[in-house]
């Protein structure tokens, strides 16, 4: 007997992004021919997509741990490293994706819905990409971008125009299989359906799909038995039938009752109260059930309900009772608004939304909170100082350094980006221009820096240009003596 799953925890882990290369171009003659090194990879991602042919989470319920493919690192001679390969999970029709605190993802309802439930992760540029006028052979690359890891739920809910509800071993079945094509396991005891059933009723024009929903029992609203685990197959029925027994032996059973059960355990369920019900009342081919049939008629009536005496072994009132079904499915069709093409819908950027949030923590520490300076920091090499300092001028462009002082934040601050914590030292980022050194290296970073600033250089220079004091009262001295020795030359 193949094994029916409905519910499963899927651990899914998305591609890594490939690291970019750091390379120069070397040849004879041209021993520095300039920054060569190629872009990672992107990683792949994970997308759900449904697909007819699936009918259960069975292949999920073995294999929970699902992994897309890595990118690939960049090389040299400007070789962008290989995607990895977008992993496209199938799910059945009526597969609701949840995460693990039951927030609700995605209904996927309709052949071919998909819905990318991890992303991939961006891959590193290479030092070619990172190029510029003044940062002429940069000696980093970024790193690739870890790819979404999450733990989600699918939890299957079909999708049937028509759901056959009653106590077990009313007939829900046998019904099911002289309406349809569907060949459900049958026996004379009690809950041998452990499988929710799903049939197609074609009669005249009309095709429809009836589910069997096995479970209903005292208490199945509340956990008890296999209700609760199969309550959420009615969910998506437009019209519940209720399967009568009237051929039970069992004490204090009558129709009238266990339609006032199903009715308690559908209504503390919630939400099923606006659809429409028939009752069959089954196994009229039993004299006794036959007889009790028409006594509770008239009672089952002045409830509203259009009862059909029907018997799944004779088929004995079925025309009727699918004729009926037909007839209140394709109402409620009519009455369904019309299905929309999917829109897309674009919501650009605000333009005074700077990307990014800072929050004063307690304990006197910032936070920093955005998708770009998340990224930015999971994509820094922090073994090179220069990747350091090119990170630091991104952030101050952002504006990163302004709301921190704005905030309030003084020197040595504590400041978490993502995973990373930083002592805030405005002085060595903000304001302070990109100045070329060694590879790899960024002299902002450094301590104690050897190197002038740019007024001191310039204080320096005009200095040089003045003449020394001393040197301007000797030549006056010099001048004067001349002057006397002509005077002296005249007389």
């Amino acid at each position: 007997m193949a094994t029916f799953v409905d519910r499963v925890v899927l651990h899914l882990q998305a591609g890594d992004g490939g690291h970019g290369c750091v390379s120069i171009h070397r040849e004879k003659f041209k021993p520095f021919g300039g920054p060569d090194g190629g872009n990672g990879g992107h990683g792949g991602s994970v997308s759900l997509v449904v697909d007819p042919q699936v009918t259960t989470l069975l292949d999920f319920h073995f294999h929970p741990h699902v992994k897309a493919d890595n990118g690939k690192g960049g090389a040299g001679s400007n070789r962008d490293g290989a995607n990895g390969h977008n992993l496209v999970l199938k799910v059945p029709n009526g597969t609701v994706v949840q995460t693990t605190d039951g927030t609700v993802l995605a209904d996927m309802v309709g052949a071919g819905t998909t819905f990318e439930v991890a992303r991939g992760g961006r891959g590193g540029r290479g030092n070619a990409s990172l190029a510029n006028a003044r940062r002429k052979a940069p000696g980093f690359a970024e790193l690739g971008e870890p790819g979404d890891q999450l733990d989600i739920v699918l939890e299957l809910k079909s999708v049937a125009d028509v759901g056959l509800v009653g106590f077990p071993s009313a007939g829900k079945s046998s019904l099911i299989s002289v309406i349809s094509a569907a060949k459900p396991k049958i026996a004379d005891y009690p809950f041998t359906t452990l499988v929710p059933n799903l049939g197609v009723v074609r009669l005249d024009n009309h095709t429809f799909t009836v589910a069997d929903v096995p479970g209903l029992i005292p208490g199945a609203a509340t956990g008890k038995g296999l209700g609760l685990e199969f309550l959420r197959h009615i969910e998506r029925c437009a019209v519940l039938v209720h399967v009568i027994d009237s051929a039970t032996l069992e004490p204090g059973r009558d129709p009238v009752a266990d339609i006032d059960a199903i009715e308690a355990e559908l209504s503390q369920y919630g939400g099923l109260a606006d659809r429409p019900r028939l009752v069959a009342v089954n196994k009229v081919d039993v004299p006794d059930g036959r007889d009790l049939a028409e006594i509770v008629r008239p009672d089952l009536e002045e409830r509203g309900y259009r009862v059909f005496e029907v018997s799944a072994a004779t088929r004995e009132g079925l025309k009727e009772l699918t004729y009926a079904m037909a007839e209140l499915v394709e109402a409620e069709r009519k009455a369904a608004p019309p299905a929309e093409p999917t829109r897309i819908v674009i919501r650009p950027m605000a333009v005074d939304d700077a990307g990014f949030t800072i929050t004063a923590e307690a304990d006197g520490s910032f936070t920093v909170r955005g998708v770009r300076p998340e990224r930015w920091v999971k994509q820094t090499n922090f073994d090179n100082d220069e990747a350091v300092g090119y990170l630091a001028d991104r952030l101050a462009r952002l504006g990163v350094e302004d709301k921190l002082a704005k905030a309030g934040a003084e020197p040595g601050d504590l400041v978490r980006i993502g995973e990373r914590e930083f002592d805030w030292q405005p002085t060595l980022y903000a304001g302070v221009e990109f100045v070329p050194g060694n590879r790899g290296t960024d002299v902002r970073l450094e301590e104690k820096s050897s190197r002038a600033s740019a007024a001191e250089r310039l204080a320096a220079r005009k200095a040089r240009r003045v003449r020394p004091a001393d040197e301007v009262g000797v030549d006056e001295v010099g001048a004067d003596a001349g002057d006397d020795d002509i005077e002296d030359d005249a007389e």
